[in-house]
């Protein structure tokens, strides 16, 4: 496989649990205690992304640039979905399975 590329199957445990292969914490940096962000859409599938990068993404949108990374989007659509990726750093506003 290319550099910079990975594959692999992993398994869901009975707690509805996976574990990030070790090849991929490398690759991303991923150190135990970190955030990350689950995007789940029925037609698109699940991505997992650390909360860092959508950090980012709404510390861009608070600062009036949005359409750089949503030129699509309406203003307040954009601050909306910046708000609530502030809000999900807070555990306690996430639901556990």
């Amino acid at each position: 496989m290319e550099t910079g590329k990975y594959m692999s199957s992993v398994k869901v445990g009975p707690k509805g649990q996976i574990v990030i292969p070790k090849e991929v914490r490398e690759m991303f940096q991923i150190q135990p205690g970190d955030t990350m962000l689950i995007l789940a859409d029925a037609q698109r599938g699940i991505a997992l992304e650390r909360y860092q990068v959508f950090e980012q993404i709404a510390d861009a949108i608070f600062a009036g640039r949005a359409k750089e990374f949503y030129p699509d989007h309406s203003e307040s659509d954009s601050q909306a979905f910046a708000q609530a990726i502030r809000e999900l750093k807070d555990p306690k506003n996430t639901e556990e399975g």
